[in-house]
This record gives C-alpha cells, structure tokens and sequence, in this order.
C-alpha cells in the first residue's frame, strides 16, 4: 500500500500542471501559471472556502494528499513516506494503513484550516499524513535505527535511533508553526497536528499488544533461567 500511496502522488503529479510535463496546461509563462492556480484551488484547501459547508469543499482535505506544488515537495514527502511508511504498514496491515494514512491527513489539514479560518490560500500535499506515519512510527518502532543527515553536523550521513531523527523533526515543525502565526504559507502546524494525531493512534492502539509483548519476553527469559 506504500507503493501504491506513492504511485498515485507521482502519477497524478506528472498529469497535473505543475510537472511542467503535461503539455495540456501550456508549456510555460502565463497561461501555465494560470492552469497551476486554478488546479490547485479546485483540488486543494482554502480554509477560507472549506467552511461554506459545500460538499466538494469538505472533499479537499482529502484531494489535497495527492496534489503536490513542486518537484522537491513530491520527491520530499514520497521520500519520507518510502523510508517510514513500509514498517509501519506491515505493523498495522494493508487496508488498516491505508486508512489511517487518509484519515490522519484529512484531520491534520482540517485541522490547520480551523486554526487559520479565514485564510485563502491554497494547501496541498501529503505532509499531514506522512507526519503522521512518523508520529506512529516512532510510537512503534522507537529503537529502530535510520541514516540522516543534520546540518549542525556538516550533512554527514550518520545513523542514528529512529525516536532521535523524528523527535528532531517533530521540534523544527513546532519551532516553524510558533513562527508562523499568521497561518498562510506552508502549513506546519498539519504537519505537527498529523504528527502528534499518528503517535496517538499508536499508543491507544498498540499499547496493550507491547505490554503483553513485553511481559511474554519477560516470562520467557524467565522461564529459560530456571533449572
């Protein structure tokens, strides 16, 4: 299901107009910047607009995951989606992920469109959902480890425990969204609404399947010491 999450973005990226592939939408300068605009403010989120009640509008939050801006937000997100999403799929099964990926994003854009309600502009793309894989990711797999670079370290490609790397992302997300009060521009604050909403699921979901795990290991390496 990461693969075909995937998919979709790029498949739907490449057919739209900011690709700059899809000669439909022009080939360059005024007319290309127009289709782009237009495109994004039919599928994307206008919290200004989202609360009119009409029923495509309360459909964007949902649309909004497949639309990317750019060439760096797609490959950004798909890459993160890649390195964290297959994991915590198998953890939670095809259909459950598959769920859980749309509705945490939906929530995490909805929930930026509440805090910044009379804003116009556009939001789109999957980063309220991929946060909230990291969020359950890191609920799951906390000791896991995964190679990053950090700027504080000369980008050196290190690896470091999983909890580290997201507990890092998740600070710069909530250090952007302080200093972007105003609402309009990227929409941090889904991305640690998404984040803090995927580490949740996990805990109230998979809390009681680690306890007993843990407890099964105990009695084991119990039951294995005894003579």
């Amino acid at each position: 299901m990461t693969h075909v999450l995937i998919g979709l973005c790029c498949v739907i990226f490449v057919l739209g107009p900011a690709s700059g592939l899809n000669r439909a939408y022009g080939t360059g300068g005024g007319a290309l910047l127009t289709a782009q605009a237009a495109y994004f403010e039919r599928w994307g989120v206008i919290p200004l607009e989202l609360w009119n009640g009409s029923p495509q509008a309360l459909l964007t939050p949902l649309t909004a995951l497949f639309v990317h801006g750019s060439w760096l937000h797609l490959l950004g997100n798909m890459l993160f989606l890649y390195v964290f999403g297959g994991m915590a799929e198998t953890r939670m099964g095809r259909l459950p992920f598959a769920a859980f990926y749309l509705i945490i994003g939906y929530l995490a854009l909805l929930g930026y469109a509440a805090a910044h309600a009379t804003s116009g502009r556009t939001l789109v793309g999957a980063s309220g959902s991929i946060a909230g894989v990291l969020g359950a990711f890191l609920y799951l797999f906390p000791r896991a480890r995964v190679t990053s670079v950090f700027p504080f370290l000369f980008f050196l490609p290190l690896r470091f425990p999983a909890w580290i790397v997201l507990l890092f992302w998740f600070f710069l997300q909530w250090q952007a969204a302080q200093d972007d009060p105003h609402g309009p521009g990227v929409a941090y604050l889904s991305h640690v609404i998404g984040f803090a909403l995927g580490f949740l699921y996990a805990w109230a979901r998979y809390r009681r399947d680690s306890v007993g795990s843990t407890r099964a290991d105990n009695r084991a390496t119990e039951g294995a010491s005894q003579p």
